[in-house]
């Protein structure tokens, strides 16, 4: 999340208006919010309006299958729950046992721990794990961690699809520093070195777009699997 732009203050009440005339919030999200905040979770969150967008990303491609690469508590994962089907599946990976635990209990009190599980460990080493355990490609793939490793989680994601998959990358632009080569930003550095693995693989259709809103300038990148791995 990058903050304290000029216009925050504009932005913040444009995404609280599109919210509030598009009804984006119901008793569950807003007591998962409530919950975050309550255990001092960073607040980075999605707003709204991107989790309705997630949601409906995932009912565009009609996704039964949801990988989310970051969990933190839980609010993400309830907007693309939503958009399954009965028999779907969000598997959801995490490294705090502790945002993990809170996201369980936001995730259940939405009713939907029948179609997520959470994975706690760090996703570098769960990939590995997953891949030889599951059996399906996932339709779906949401990455909002750890900046530093997109790249490596893109890879993944690529191992973990199939022609046709949706994978989508949160925070790419960082209040613009994404264009400044020398920045000894962690994060700055993760989001150039993400965009040259996506640029240099032909698997993939993608583009990205600038984002402001409440949660400050960023941006997010999306790509379409056009080949098997």
């Amino acid at each position: 999340m990058v903050t304290g732009q000029p216009l925050q203050p504009t932005w913040t009440a444009v995404d609280s208006y599109i919210a509030q005339q598009l009804q984006l919030s119901d008793p569950a999200l807003d007591a998962a919010l409530a919950a975050n905040r309550a255990a001092e979770l960073p607040a980075i969150d999605v707003a709204p309006n991107q989790g309705k967008l997630l949601q409906l990303f995932a009912q565009m491609v009609g996704a039964r299958k949801i990988l989310e690469i970051g969990t933190l508590g839980g609010y993400s994962s309830i907007w693309l729950a939503r958009a399954l089907p009965c028999d779907g599946k969000l598997i959801s990976l995490e490294f705090s046992p502790k945002h993990a635990e809170i996201a369980r209990s936001n995730i259940a009190r939405a009713e939907l721990s029948h179609l997520v599980d959470i994975r706690i460990g760090a996703a570098l080493d769960t990939l590995p794990k997953l891949q030889n355990e599951i059996n399906y490609p996932f339709d779906l793939i949401f990455i909002d961690a750890d900046k530093p490793n997109n790249a490596e989680y893109l890879r993944w994601a690529l191992k973990l699809s199939r022609p046709g998959t949706l994978i989508i990358v949160d925070n790419v632009v960082r209040d613009g520093a994404v264009v400044d080569p020398a920045s000894s930003d962690k994060d700055v550095q993760g989001a150039r070195k993400f965009f040259d693995a996506l640029a240099g693989e032909p698997r993939l259709n993608a583009t990205a777009l600038q984002t402001v809103g409440a949660k400050g300038y960023d941006g997010f990148a999306i790509a379409i699997v056009t080949a098997a791995a």
